[in-house]
Formats: C-alpha cells, sequence, structure tokens
C-alpha cells in the first residue's frame, strides 16, 4: 500500500499549501522578497532536485549551518520532502562545539551558507566522516517539479539540539509526525486568513519546527527576519502589520524599557505568545498598558516536547503565572519522588502527545532517563490544578534554599519588577549547591530612572518572608542572556548571574 504524500513533514506543511491557495502571500523576506505558496514551493522543489543531484538522499543525515534565515527554510522543507534527516546547528556555538555535534551526530553531508564560510572551514578537515560539503547557492536544481517524497509518519526528520548548558548540547530525535503534530499550534489560536507571523530567529534549536512549520500550516504569511531585536521589531511590525507572535517575556523587557516604542503603530499585533520564562505580573500589566488589544498566552514545552500546555492569561481565561492547559490531542501530569500521580502539590511534569521526541540521539542511557512509558520527564517542578491547568515552579537546580525553605527565583524576580523603576531582575542562590545559601538579587533599571541597592532592600524586607529577602543587591546595566541569534534578549542566564557578581 503506497504511503501518503501527508504524511511527509515538506509536503504536509508546504506542497499542501501551495496545492489550497497556490497565489497567497507565504512568505516575506527582510521586506525585500515575497513569495506565494506556490512560488515557495516550487523554490524548495528545486533545491530538493539539487540535493538529490549531489547524493543527498533518504535517510542521509546533512548538518545544516545556516544563518540566513530564508536558507533555512527552504533547505529545512527541501530536505523533509526528500526524506533527509537535518541536524540542525547552532552558528553561535563555539567552533569546538560544532566540530563536536557534527562529528557525533553521523552526518556524511554538510550545507552551509556565505555567511558561515569562516567557521566551516577550520572544522572542515577535522571531519573526515563528512564527505559532501555543499555551498547553499550550488542548490538551484533545474526542475521546480515535486520531488519523489520520501520520509513519512515515524521516519526520523531531524535533529534539534538543546542548549547544552552542561556539557555537549543533546541531539533531540523528531520524527514527521512529531513535528507535524507541533505544527499545529496555532490551530488552537485565534486567526483570521490575513494573519502575519513575525519571527526572527529560525536556525536552530526548535526554532523552525515552532515557528515555520506552525505559520504555513495555518495557512499564514510569515515575516522572516535577520534580526528580531527591539529597534528592527519596530520598523517590521508597522510596516508588514504582523499580527502574530512568539517570543520570551524577556523581550518586552528590553522593548518596553526604552521609550523608543511609544510613538510606534503596533495595533496590528493580536496574538502574543510568551513562554520559555515566567511572566509576572508586572510584565503583563506593562504589555497590556501598551498593546491593550492583544491577547497574551502563556505556553509550556520543551526541545523535546514542545509547546504542550496554552492558555490566555490577560482575559481570566487562565490564571497568571501557569502555562495553560495541554494544547489538544496533548496531556501533562505531576508526579512524586515515588512517579506517583498527584494534583495541587509540587512535582515533576510529564508531558505526553505526538509531539513528542523520540529520543535524544546516541545516548540511550540519558533518553531512559527522561522518556516514561509514553511521559516526558525533563527535570521541571510544576503543580496541576484539579482542572488540569498548569503551573511551572521552574528547574530543580534553579531552586534557592534559604532557612530550610525551596523558593523559586521567579517569586522574588516577580516581587522586585514590580517596583518603580526597575525593567528587569534575577535571583539566584550563592553559593551554587550549598545545603544553606542567601539570595543574591541583580536588578537593571528602566531607561531614565536610578536604583538604589538599600532603598530596595527596604522595599522588598516588607513584601516577602525572611527566605525570600535578597542578601545582596547588585544594580547593574544588563543581565546576561543567551545569544538565539533573534537579536533580542533569550534565556535569562541565572548562572552567570552567579559567575560574574556571586
Amino acid at each position: 500500500m503506497a504511503r501518503s504524500p501527508y504524511g511527509n513533514y515538506g509536503h504536509a506543511i508546504l506542497t499542501a499549501g501551495a496545492l489550497r491557495t497556490p497565489d497567497q502571500v507565504a512568505l516575506t523576506y527582510c521586506g525585500e522578497q515575497s513569495f506565494t505558496y506556490d512560488q515557495l514551493n516550487r523554490n524548495v522543489n528545486r533545491r530538493a532536485h539539487a540535493l538529490l543531484e549531489k547524493g543527498v538522499g533518504p535517510g542521509r543525515r546533512v548538518a545544516a549551518l545556516l544563518n540566513e534565515t530564508l536558507r533555512v527554510a527552504e533547505v529545512y522543507l527541501a530536505q523533509a520532502k526528500i526524506g533527509a534527516v537535518t541536524a540542525a546547528l547552532n552558528p553561535y556555538w563555539p567552533v569546538e562545539t560544532l566540530r563536536d555535534v557534527v562529528a557525533a551526530s553521523g552526518c556524511t553531508a554538510f550545507v552551509y551558507d556565505a555567511t558561515v564560510e569562516g567557521v566551516v572551514g577550520p572544522v572542515r578537515d577535522s571531519l573526515p566522516g563528512v564527505t559532501t560539503w555543499i555551498d547553499v547557492r550550488e542548490l538551484e536544481g533545474d526542475s521546480d517539479e515535486e520531488p519523489p517524497v520520501s520520509g513519512w509518519y515515524d521516519d526520523p526528520l531531524a535533529l534539534y539540539y538543546t542548549s547544552g548548558t552542561t556539557g555537549l548540547p543533546k541531539a533531540v530525535v523528531h520524527t514527521h509526525a512529531s513535528s507535524l503534530a507541533t505544527a499545529q499550534i496555532w490551530l488552537d489560536v485565534p486567526r483570521g486568513p490575513d494573519s502575519v507571523f513575525g519571527t526572527g530567529a529560525i536556525i536552530w534549536g526548535i526554532g523552525f519546527p515552532a515557528i515555520v512549520g506552525p505559520a504555513l500550516y495555518a495557512g499564514m504569511r510569515l515575516v522572516l527576519e535577520q534580526d528580531w531585536g527591539p529597534a528592527n521589531f519596530l520598523r517590521v511590525v508597522p510596516r508588514e502589520r504582523v499580527t502574530h507572535l512568539s517570543q520570551i517575556p524577556s523581550f518586552y523587557a528590553a522593548l518596553l524599557a526604552s521609550p523608543e516604542h511609544e510613538d510606534v503603530d503596533l495595533s496590528s499585533i493580536q496574538v502574543i505568545m510568551l513562554g520559555g520564562e515566567p511572566l509576572t505580573a508586572t510584565m503583563l500589566e506593562r504589555i497590556k498598558a501598551r498593546l491593550p488589544e492583544a491577547g497574551v498566552y502563556s505556553y509550556y514545552g520543551q526541545t523535546e516536547a514542545p509547546y504542550t500546555c496554552m492558555g490566555r492569561v490577560d482575559d481570566g481565561t487562565t490564571p497568571l503565572g501557569s502555562s495553560g492547559r495541554p494544547r489538544t490531542g496533548n496531556a501533562v501530569r505531576i508526579t512524586d519522588p515515588n512517579g506517583e500521580r498527584v494534583v495541587g502539590e509540587v512535582g515533576e511534569i510529564n508531558l505526553a502527545g505526538p509531539h513528542r521526541m523520540t529520543g535524544y540521539d546516541g545516548l540511550p542511557e540519558r533518553t531512559a532517563e527522561v522518556l516514561r512509558g509514553e511521559w516526558y520527564v525533563g527535570g521541571d517542578l510544576g503543580t496541576l490544578s484539579p482542572d488540569g491547568v498548569l503551573r511551572v515552579l521552574g528547574r530543580r537546580e534553579d531552586a534557592i534554599l534559604k532557612g530550610g525553605v525551596w523558593t523559586q527565583p521567579v517569586v522574588i524576580e516577580e516581587a522586585v519588577s514590580a517596583l518603580d523603576g526597575v525593567a528587569e531582575a534575577g535571583a539566584v542562590g550563592v553559593p551554587e549547591g550549598a545545603s544553606e545559601q542567601e539570595v543574591l538579587l541583580a536588578v537593571v533599571p528602566r531607561a531614565g530612572h536610578t536604583l538604589d541597592a538599600s532603598k530596595l532592600a527596604l522595599a522588598l524586607a516588607d513584601t516577602l518572608p525572611a527566605h525570600q529577602r535578597p542578601d545582596h543587591i547588585v544594580v547593574a546595566d544588563a543581565l546576561p542572556h543567551s545569544q538565539d541569534a533573534s537579536g533580542g534578549p533569550g534565556k535569562l542566564l541565572r548562572g552567570k548571574i552567579r559567575e560574574l557578581l556571586g
């Protein structure tokens, strides 16, 4: 029995749209190029034929080091259509990390763009297993007809890498089926025929299947930029009339801390999806004050199980501080140290659904630690209400132990962020891993404000219990964030706060 092409990620994401609405604009790139669904599909087909001509076919693993977001979209979708397995590399890794990741990946082909040629040179001779090196500019096939489709359902589609905060980044294996399940994100969120999804970085981690796939699968117009920092965001949103966004709260801490946004027309924004770190009440108030017509949603998931839960938090539908309920077809539970399900108690978060990874590539023991039957258990703590609302409390390793009581940093950070003049705050326990810790608090003032550590301490003494009050307060120009290539701040790096300021 022949397999349906709709079990193939590339066909279901893009070709179906080209058949459904061929003349609708699918993608706009940096305000300079626009492609209809039919045009984008034909471009991807040309890339696919060129890959096949170079010997890249079903099951072959291809290391992809691409920094140009348009090329990422085209190449990843082309490789999906022909059944190749994409290893989504991060151009911001150190050369040594890049080399070691590729060596461990089993890739025998390597595709790159002009922006990373300086990185490819130093690693090329140290990767004898890679026999085919492809400059993306060489992928201009003569035919734009549909290539022979290969790769379906439970066949591996890609390796997406974790942040690698402890050791080498782990390769998370996602299949065509799990990636298609992730692509349904926007089907659970209000949208219309003119919805426009704006974004920057899609180049590594779970960015591609969590951004490109969902936008195209939902029939939206995808606006791709190289830079998605606050300055370019303020240019692109009014220019493209962007309606939908997916970001982290730290982005809005940076955007709203400066007066540059005040005279910019952001009225097109209808949906803001926030995740990756906690959304405080203070930050939500600031977002709604600036964008009163936008619906604000929280989401929760990990590279291993993206966007598992979702809920709107600005209209009372979902309690602020929670991440909503599982999306359609997904499941969540909380387990105690014995692995038993609990409700209303703190425990480990378990995630399940068709979007879950199949495992860590080449790491069977680590896979066995986190995959327990159909559940993924990744080390985050949380609670689940009787009606199924998840509240994420944070990572086990981030918790602060003071006075014999555990506290998640976000509790302290939220109290600090509510004070006048505070743009952002980060709390950590020092020394790391001690059985009794002190609270180190780093704060960044809003533009035009100054902060006094002693006055902050007095204000917090009135609002926080003794085990949460900071013992050391440092006023900093900025807090350390991960580099996600968007141009804006990535996730807050609490470990770096301890390292730099502790």
